[in-house]
């Protein structure tokens, strides 16, 4: 049976490498922001996770849930709470989302079995 979690991480360290060592510095600039922007400040991280969750969820980006999850779980999030981000979520994007909610549940279920 395949880890949908290690598959997705490996895959996702592979890409970024390739992505950075064409070593455009606007692509760089970007990837720093987006590092930095999920660092403490005004808001905690855990805050932040949550926000990034559920843009990410009514964007419809699969990877970027994947990774919100691992991250929300990290910074030690709730499967409730992260289910209620995930109710809003849905509720903002409405039924479109649902196929992104289905495999939001069987990612954070493959998370937590990791850990």
């Amino acid at each position: 049976m395949s880890n949908i979690v290690e598959e997705f991480n490996e895959y996702r360290e592979k890409m970024n490498d390739a992505i950075l060592e064409d070593n455009n510095k606007i692509i760089k600039r970007i990837f720093n922001l987006d590092t930095n922007a999920f660092t403490e400040g005004a808001l905690d991280k855990k805050t932040k996770e949550l926000l990034g969750l559920v843009a990410s969820t009514v964007l419809r980006c699969d990877d970027c849930v994947k990774y919100h999850l691992e991250a929300s779980h990290k910074a030690g999030l709730t499967k409730e709470e992260v289910v209620e981000a995930l109710s809003i979520a849905t509720l903002v994007g409405g039924t479109i989302v649902i196929p992104h909610l289905r495999r939001a549940y069987e990612y954070w279920d493959a998370v937590e079995k990791q850990s």
